[in-house]
């Protein structure tokens, strides 16, 4: 806490000496939950905890003359005991009305909610649903070219990004990294009257570093290095893809987002995620549903291969391969009914109960209530 009240200072400080050129916004979500009896999920358990989703954020930006701007967010999270993070640091050249070029670190733009994902007041879940945005990273390194136009009541944008991503994350309860290299994104948004229409493409070459498998791995390749190579991902191609659609009538909405992704040559499974959601607005309060679903479960790679080595082998190497995969493979649904309510402006209150399913263990079964503040400022 500490660590926010110096960066508002510094931030508040550099305001004060040139207040025509230098603009500070902020946003914050305190989420709590609890889940059911010795359940766990999403971070929780059976003790409120406000720690797994919780963070606050202050956005700087600038102008540096008439087409550039300068844009920073910190960002600190409650998973990280609040240590404050540069998210977003970036240059904006406005080189026509209608295009723009920014470089530098970046939010990847592979989702509806992408570039507002952290600032929960803009959308009316809790959270957004894990299935289609629990990614293992969310910026790039590099640069994104956006178009921005309209036709009569068509409005469109369409991006192009391109960069490095890296990134710490934990597969299996296991602590890993990732590094994407060579990325290239496209997008493309339109809006017509009251509909909404997203797609999304992209490719990189990713490398996994995971300690927990490099064992496992290395038995393998003594074995079999070609089976090795295919089965680790170490520069290997991989595509994202995605799709949303949306129907706002003001007084009622339904929306869906669909995702998918493949790594060549690779022990990671391809994957689909997805979520339906609805909601009504009545006054202050939004009430909506929400149903989503992740599955990546497709069977495990290679074991073909395995039909060539000696029946002594076959069993042991099968077990091996299998077990290699293991950590990523996952299915599950969950679905989630909640409200929130707009208390004043600029501040939002919600509450969701969340039920998920694990369809490949019962056990991971688990009920989830969350509550939040959501404002921003």
């Amino acid at each position: 806490m500490k660590k926010i009240i110096a960066m508002s200072a510094v931030a508040l400080a550099v305001s004060s000496g040139v207040q025509a050129d230098v603009r500070i916004n902020g946003f914050a979500n305190l989420v709590g939950g609890i889940t059911s009896s010795d359940d766990s999920l999403y971070g929780y358990d059976d003790n409120v905890s406000f720690s797994p989703e919780s963070l606050f954020a202050i956005q700087v930006s600038g102008d540096i003359n008439e087409r550039m701007t300068a844009t920073g967010q910190l960002v600190a999270r409650g998973e990280d005991d609040y240590d404050v993070a540069f998210e977003w640091a970036y240059l904006t050249f406005q080189a026509t009305d209608d295009t723009s070029i920014s470089a530098g670190r970046l939010r990847m733009p592979l989702f509806r909610y992408s570039a507002s994902l952290d600032v929960g007041y803009s959308y009316h879940w809790v959270v957004a649903p894990q299935s289609v945005y629990n990614v293992p990273f969310n910026n790039i390194d590099g640069v994104r070219v956006d178009f921005n136009g309209y036709s009569d009541d068509l409005e469109y944008t369409f991006q192009l990004t391109g960069g490095k991503v890296e990134n710490d994350f934990t597969l299996a309860g296991q602590s890993a990294r990732l590094q994407i290299n060579n990325v290239i994104v496209g997008t493309a948004e339109f809006t017509y009257l009251n509909w909404k229409f997203r797609g999304v493409a992209a490719r990189g070459d990713v490398t996994f570093d995971i300690p927990a498998l490099e064992p496992a791995f290395a038995q393998l390749g003594q074995i079999d290095s070609g089976l090795q190579s295919l089965l680790e991902a170490n520069d290997d191609s991989g595509l994202f893809y995605g799709a949303s659609i949306e129907y706002d009538a003001f007084d009622w909405f339904v929306a869906a987002e669909f995702t998918g992704a493949e790594i060549e040559d690779s022990f990671y499974p391809d994957e689909t995620n997805f979520y339906v959601t609805a909601g009504l607005r009545s006054g202050k309060w939004t009430p909506f549903i929400t149903y989503e679903k992740s599955d990546l479960n497709d069977g495990p790679k290679f074991v073909d291969r395995i039909a060539g080595f000696p029946a002594p082998l076959q069993v042991p190497l099968t077990q091996l391969v299998i077990g290699i995969q293991q950590p990523a493979i996952s299915e599950n649904d969950t679905t989630s009914v909640g409200v929130r309510y707009d208390y004043d402006t600029n501040v939002a209150l919600k509450v969701d109960v969340s039920k998920y399913s694990d369809d490949l263990d019962e056990s991971q079964d688990a009920t989830l209530v969350r509550f939040a503040v959501n404002y921003v400022f």
